[in-house]
């Protein structure tokens, strides 16, 4: 699950939304919006963005914090390491291998170093 499909999600439920209920009234499919909320499709295009944040009513700091997690959502991410350090291709190829594998805490800790 991406965390732009995570909040989508959590901000349907919370106003009783269904999942098939809210494609139909954005007229994309259920299986899109499924597949968006679980991060089997890309990023959304920033119009849909705005058409949900307008659907779940969300304004100012809540629609920015949409649009910031659809940026950071595409499920598929190709890093390009040319010119950087020989230490920033292994971090990335590193990442790459054993992402799958890294513990949630571990993955929390590398989220804070990343952010400050």
């Amino acid at each position: 699950m991406t965390p732009f499909g995570a909040r989508i999600r959590s901000l349907r439920a919370a106003k009783g939304i269904g999942l098939t209920r809210m494609a139909t009234d954005l007229h994309v499919s259920g299986a899109y919006l499924s597949a968006l909320e679980h991060g089997r499709r890309g990023r959304p295009a920033p119009g849909l963005v705005m058409q949900i944040c307008g659907y779940l009513g969300c304004i100012w700091d809540e629609a920015e914090e949409l649009k910031r997690l659809a940026e950071l959502s595409h499920p598929k991410v190709t890093l390009d390491t040319a010119g950087l350090t020989p230490a920033a291709t292994e971090l990335a190829n590193r990442l790459a291998a054993g992402i799958r594998t890294l513990p949630e805490d571990t993955v929390e800790r590398l989220l804070m170093v990343l952010r400050e």
